[in-house]
């Protein structure tokens, strides 16, 4: 098995885009086992000494970066669906994988590079084998070639990346979008036909906050896959309560993509849902790393073949890969039936007065309030406490900061009332949804007031 790796992300230069264009162009007119360095070479007149720099990984990052440029040229022009060059794209992009899948080099091991955001807060690159990342998820949402899938996510991450492979495989319909409109998703939901949605925060909220959202039929969906942000129970229950369709919840990780998800025969809101086949988990003490007991909290640990090798560069995979095992960073808790829960991030507990605060756990309860559209909550220094809770809230109608506290204060316990209540214009989220809390912290963290 060849290894797999993740680097820091450079901005791409124009020698770099010259040779994913030149090797996407050779990899449509002759399959993988066609595509060369020196043609590569010779065809875009980039320098011999700039293969390694671009691409450590040689010519499987090459191809693999070929694929990403086909993809991307394909969700530039998805827009105009109508149109014959958008269909010719598309007959291209579906031409081009259908020659990688035949290719023995390949399927038995070519690394797929995806960025992710790594441990110390950087977007290094990281590698799995390409027929074992998207297996789990097909088998896990329970896909068929007769499912029509939207896809609105972003193909650079993860999610979009997961899903878009896995219809392809699979054989499924599959709508792209150029960029996210709740009006549009839902117009193609109707007239699409489309069995299976994928959604994250930021796009729930914008479903559960459509006035009109009534008037559109959605009555063809099986479910709305929620993944890549943690689940607002009182956000899916709207939805729900007004258009009848369910959400399944879903776990993963670019290093991990499929870790755990609810089965489609019975969703809980309650639980990201159950390891998947050929998914181990465990969950250690946060101090010892020793296992705990079904429902104690402790970081959660997964292993399967479908994760990475590592990261490039390869000095951080030690953080995260140890015996086999994947470090997710993730707190949580299995109950004594295998059902998984998700707290928060080990990095993101803020701790007051010696207790342990989970953001996610206060930002479920902010949602609540109908004036909420979204909300973060992060910890800033306090000289008496350690740390203080502070949220970070945009709102639909008027609702005063000590109203917001009030709420928390009646559903959780004392010390995890936020000190602060900060409204601002929009919450800083990375295009997959993940909430950037250490922006947030950055620009509002100082001392809080008592």
């Amino acid at each position: 098995m060849p290894s797999t790796a993740t680097a820091p992300r450079t901005k791409r230069g124009t020698t770099r885009n010259r040779m994913i264009a030149t090797a996407a162009e050779v990899l449509r007119e002759r399959g993988a086992a066609g595509v060369t360095i020196d043609e590569v070479l010779a065809r875009s007149g980039a320098p011999r000494g700039s293969v390694y720099h671009h691409f450590p990984g040689g010519k499987n990052q090459l191809l693999t970066e070929a694929l990403h440029y086909a993809g991307d040229a394909l969700t530039a022009s998805i827009d105009r669906s109508a149109d014959q060059g958008s269909r010719v794209l598309l007959a291209q992009f579906t031409e081009v994988w259908e020659r990688l899948l035949q290719d023995s080099d390949f399927t038995a091991g070519c690394p797929v590079v995806a960025a992710a955001i790594g441990p110390a807060d950087e977007e290094p690159q990281l590698t799995a084998e390409a027929g074992k990342i998207f297996g789990h998820w097909r088998a896990a949402l329970g896909l068929t070639a007769a499912d029509r899938i939207q896809v609105v996510t972003p193909p650079s991450h993860i999610l979009g990346l997961l899903n878009i492979l896995t219809a392809l495989d699979t054989g499924a319909w599959l709508r792209l979008h150029r960029r996210f409109d709740v009006d549009t998703m839902l117009r193609h939901i109707e007239s699409d036909r489309i069995t299976v949605e994928m959604a994250v925060a930021p796009i729930a909220l914008a479903i559960a906050a459509h006035p009109d959202l009534e008037s559109f039929d959605l009555s063809s969906l099986r479910y709305i896959m929620w993944g890549a942000t943690p689940v607002t129970a009182s956000v899916a229950d709207t939805v729900t309560a007004r258009t009848g369709v369910r959400w399944l919840p879903a776990y993963g990780t670019s290093e991990l993509p499929v870790i755990a998800c609810s089965p489609p025969q019975c969703p809980r809101l309650d639980s990201v849902g159950r390891p998947v086949p050929g998914v181990q988990v465990q969950v250690v003490a946060l101090d010892s790393g020793n296992p705990v007991p079904p429902g104690e909290i402790g970081e959660i640990w997964a292993r399967a073949d479908s994760l990475m090798a590592g990261y490039l560069p390869a000095e951080a995979t030690a953080e995260v890969l140890r015996d086999g095992w994947y470090h997710t960073g993730d707190v949580g808790y299995l109950d004594a039936d295998g059902w998984l829960r998700i707290t928060d991030r080990c990095k993101e507990m803020i701790k007051v007065r010696g207790f342990q605060v989970a953001p996610a756990e206060v930002e479920a309860v902010l949602h609540g309030h109908p004036a909420v559209t979204d909300c973060a909550v992060f910890g800033v220094a306090d000289p008496a406490d350690g740390e203080a809770v502070v949220a970070a809230v945009t709102t639909r109608a008027p609702v005063t900061d000590t109203e917001l506290a009030a709420l928390v204060a009646e559903r959780l316990a004392s010390y995890k009332r936020p000190r602060r209540v900060l409204f601002v214009d929009e919450i800083p989220r990375l295009p997959s949804g993940k909430l950037l809390r250490r922006v947030l912290k950055e620009r509002y963290g100082c001392p809080a007031e008592r």
